[in-house]
């Protein structure tokens, strides 16, 4: 292959990574936007537990 033609690959590739990049951005963008106004006013949860105060103190031998 000559090296033009390796070129013009290499561009496109390029080209191709680019544009999915910048797709994948915007509709994260789109769907941080939409989760934000539906569901502003509910707490985020949290994905995991965390002991209480008074159960950490209870399992403390010190």
């Amino acid at each position: 292959m000559p090296w033009e033609q390796i070129g013009a690959v290499l561009a496109v590739l390029v080209i191709v990574f680019v544009a999915g990049n910048l797709w994948f951005h915007f509709v994260e963008a789109i769907l941080s936007q939409l989760k934000k106004w539906r569901f502003k006013n509910k707490k985020p949860t949290a994905w995991h537990t965390l002991p209480s105060e008074q159960e950490r103190e209870g399992n403390e031998d010190g």
